[in-house]
């Protein structure tokens, strides 16, 4: 048999290799550091119920000068759980069809929140996910906002402040709720805070000076946060400090970094605004949009193993002078709940609020990922299944880039019928080198075909499987979304696996043997797909090819079960395409013949086969 030289197998080596990296790149960044990063988060919490923790002390940033310093507005004691906590102080309630907790009148802090509609497994009787928490021994996370003295140095509310309600609440979409305190030198301070239907909050605190004498004040608004996810972080999202402090652009600081880099501190910026992310969900504190402030994103290290991190995300606005017999006030906005990219936009939109929508992480191409994130939304929307909807979109992306992908396949299966004439060139000129590569490139002039024609649609097709893979996992709307049959979470691996019959055999395995239904089949249509091709004519091309298909069963075993779907409904695509133009250009198809020459052997072992001729 002739040998042949594998010129229309280096896109398909190209696409491997460039495939591999970006599989073993995230099974070394993600699956591996997921893994390491949940034990050690069991080792602490396992001595977090053994001891109890304290908070680290920190320092006042320069951001808030002459306010009241992190440290000083945290209490000494600290109760040992979130209930025992919420207990501590009288409350007003607050009651939407997205949010429920209360408000501390101690403090007026907001340190009470749960989500409504999201729980935290998809069993609907599951608790809801908790986003706020006043601080307790477990850690916390709230909302404080007020005024700080600027000049003559006045009394103003505190974190020990006992504010009266005016109004008794609940709070709700339609009923705001007034606070009040006064500070017995003349200066009454009043909260009105009113909420909407999902998850902003807006707060007007008003001063009004009752005394003789101007009072310069300076308002701000602060997001503690006592202890790190509890979920481990990863490189494909951002998770941590971030913001848009005005000009300065999108600042994102992740848990690490904040508690291991200076401060990031920001004056005199105008707009914008400042949050704390997972995930799925996020807080954010949002200044008057033409108002001047000094803004800070800092963190800090716990001193020991029973102490949690600190995080603070902050702004202090320029100060205000309130005229003796006058009233002052400042509006701020206060955003806590789900990361819902539709929503969190609107409200950019609707309030003015700067670069909002750089809240959820869109990545590098975000030109592509916003629009399939809408895309996405629009026919989970019509289909009212998520698993459906990433079928739909793939067919959409299929069809948008058909003409590419048109092309590479055309150019392909020219080059499988120009294979005699190139084998015969390559015979001729096998000890001339240059004049065989002339030959070639004459050959394909003349026959109209690039060689490098299927490259493009594989370089491609790298973003958008990024893109497409960026919205799958940062999707909300995919988290605790089933499928049908056994994929009850889209957002999360194929819970099943091959080697316990998937469930037949009454025994668990390691998670690193969790190759499920799903990753199965995207292996079994890559192969075939594979299959479409002649067999390599090198020897160890053909072990890489013969492998692959399995190897890439295993690495996506541990991808979220939707982005399996899709690689698998894609490939199964790509299978009839390329078939349909094969037989259209009148080129063999190989892949009977290769199922024969790979389980010949094994059909002839049962009887079931004959040997191949020719």
């Amino acid at each position: 048999m002739k040998s042949q030289q594998p010129d229309n197998q280096v896109n398909v080596l190209i696409a491997i290799v460039l495939s591999m990296a970006v599989l073993l790149g995230w099974s070394y960044f993600f699956a591996t550091p997921q893994m390491e990063a949940e034990k050690a988060r069991q080792a602490r919490d396992a001595a977090t119920k053994s001891a109890p923790s304290t908070i680290p002390t920190a320092a006042a940033p320069s951001a808030t000068s002459g306010a009241q310093a992190p440290a000083a507005a945290i209490a000494a004691t600290k109760p040992a759980t979130r209930e025992q906590a919420i207990a501590a102080s009288p409350r007003i309630a607050i009651e939407t069809p997205s949010l429920r907790g209360s408000i501390a009148l101690k403090g007026a802090a907001f340190d009470d929140l749960s989500l409504v509609n999201y729980h935290e497994t998809v069993d609907p009787k599951s608790p809801n996910i908790v986003l706020f928490s006043p601080l307790s021994e477990v850690g916390g996370y709230f909302a404080r906002l007020g005024w700080a003295s600027s000049g003559k140095p006045v009394k103003v509310p505190d974190s020990e402040t006992l504010w009266t309600a005016k109004t008794p609440g609940p709070l709700k979409p339609d009923s705001p709720v007034t606070l009040e305190w006064a500070n017995g030198e003349g200066l009454i301070f009043r909260r009105i805070v009113s909420v909407d239907e999902n998850f902003m909050f807006s707060i007007n605190d008003e001063v009004e000076n009752t005394s003789t004498s101007d009072v310069a004040l300076k308002p701000f608004a602060r997001l503690f946060r006592f202890g790190a996810p509890k979920t481990p972080s990863v490189w494909i999202q951002h998770e941590g400090l971030l913001g848009v402090p005005g000009d300065a652009g999108l600042q994102e600081i992740t848990f690490h970094n904040a508690t291991t880099e200076p401060p990031a501190r920001f004056d005199g910026k105008t707009g914008g605004w400042l949050g704390i992310t997972d995930k799925y969900w996020a807080s954010a504190i949002i200044p008057d949009q033409k108002v001047a402030y000094n803004a800070n994103l800092e963190g800090e290290a716990p001193k020991d193993a029973k102490q949690l991190p600190m995080f603070l995300a902050e702004f202090e606005s320029v100060p205000m002078v309130v005229p003796a017999g006058s009233v002052a006030s400042v509006k701020t906005n206060l955003y806590a709940g789900a990361k819902k990219a539709s929503l969190i936009e609107k409200y950019g939109e609707d309030l003015g609020i700067e670069k909002f929508d750089l809240m959820i992480d869109w990545g590098w191409f975000y030109f592509l990922t916003k629009p399939m994130n809408h895309a996405l939304t629009w026919l989970y929307g019509i289909l009212g299944n998520f698993g459906f909807a990433i079928l739909a979109l793939t067919v959409i992306v299929k069809l948008l880039f058909y003409p590419l992908a048109n092309k590479s396949y055309v150019s392909m299966a020219k080059m499988k019928k120009l294979q005699p004439q190139m084998e015969a060139l390559r015979e001729r000129f096998k000890d001339d080198k240059s004049r065989m590569q002339q030959e070639l490139m004459q050959l394909y002039q003349k026959e109209k075909i690039n060689p490098a024609a299927g490259c493009l649609p594989i370089l491609v097709q790298i973003p958008v499987f990024f893109a497409l893979y960026k919205v799958l996992y940062t999707s909300i709307d995919m988290r605790h979304a089933p499928f049908i049959g056994w994929i009850q979470d889209l957002s999360a691996p194929d819970p099943t696996s091959i080697f316990n019959l998937f469930g037949l055999l009454p025994f668990g395995v390691p998670a690193f043997l969790l190759v499920g239904v799903w990753p199965i089949i995207m292996g079994i249509t890559m192969w075939i797909q594979m299959q479409l091709n002649p067999p390599q004519p090198d020897p160890i091309q053909q072990q890489i090819f013969s492998w692959m298909p399995l190897m890439f069963t295993f690495l996506l075993a541990t991808f979220p079960a939707g982005l399996v779907i899709y690689w698998a409904w894609n490939n199964t695509l790509s299978i009839i395409q390329q078939w349909y133009i094969t037989k259209q250009q009148g080129a063999e198809i190989h892949l009977g013949a290769n199922v024969r020459r790979t389980f010949g052997p094994v059909l002839r072992l049962f009887g079931m086969g004959s040997e191949s001729k020719g």
